[in-house]
């Protein structure tokens, strides 16, 4: 990116740019959900403790290259209740209920990436974020999908199997059969894994704005107004 910028705008003008943006990072998923639907080694050769340090420490990693390169605001969306995705659901061999083990596994992670990004800011000058709690967001959408607007929590819009949770949406994977709701909006979940349109613009106006109980220490929109 930072070569593609200098292209297009020169080294002057690309300082200026990498300083006053603010970088959104919203990864993990599958560092936790494939290998555990896969019941993979990963999980078997090392702790779950050791196994989220090291993918905080990697996420650590490319924090301080961007903050090298001169970037000082970020904002990140920890990990959702990952258990209880349809997906998993219809996956994971839990009779329909939520992976307690996978969800057990992402509040770790969770924890871990709070306390990565106090150690960063106590560690950076300048540096500053925001963290939008997804999980306990999610979560509630999930149990109590009435009181958000919406229908259905457990079930997604698109896709096959139980839950629709095999990822066959649009003939994705090469299989032709799936089913498609009539009304998005009314699920928590697209497909197998992804929320619709109208869940992500709440998870938006969450993120921009929210309250320090699901963004903090800064909601986005502080964020940006930080000089």
């Amino acid at each position: 990116m930072e070569k593609q910028l200098k292209e297009n705008f020169g080294q002057e003008m690309t300082e200026k740019i990498l300083v006053r943006a603010v970088y959104l990072i919203s990864i993990g998923s599958n560092d936790y959900i494939s290998p555990f639907l896969a019941n993979s080694t990963l999980f078997h050769s090392q702790s779950h403790e050791q196994y989220v340090a090291m993918v905080i420490g990697n996420l650590t990693s490319v924090i301080k290259g961007i903050y090298s390169k001169g970037g000082r605001k970020f904002g990140f969306v920890n990990l959702g209740p990952l258990g209880c995705f349809p997906l998993v659901r219809a996956l994971a061999g839990t009779a329909g209920s939520c992976s307690k083990e996978l969800n057990k596994l992402v509040k770790r992670h969770n924890g871990a990436l709070k306390k990565a990004l106090q150690k960063i800011g106590s560690e950076l000058d300048e540096f500053k974020y925001s963290n939008f709690h997804i999980f306990d967001v999610l979560m509630e959408n999930i149990d109590n999908p009435s009181e958000f607007g919406f229908k259905e929590g457990k079930q997604a819009c698109c896709g096959s199997g139980p839950y629709r949770g095999r990822s066959s949406c649009g003939g994705k994977n090469g299989e032709t059969e799936y089913e498609l709701c009539a009304d998005p909006s009314e699920y928590v979940f697209f497909d197998s894994g992804h929320p619709p349109e109208r869940a992500n613009q709440q998870y938006a106006e969450l993120m921009w704005r929210g309250s320090a109980r699901v963004t903090g220490p800064y909601n986005l929109e502080k964020l940006f107004k930080r000089t």
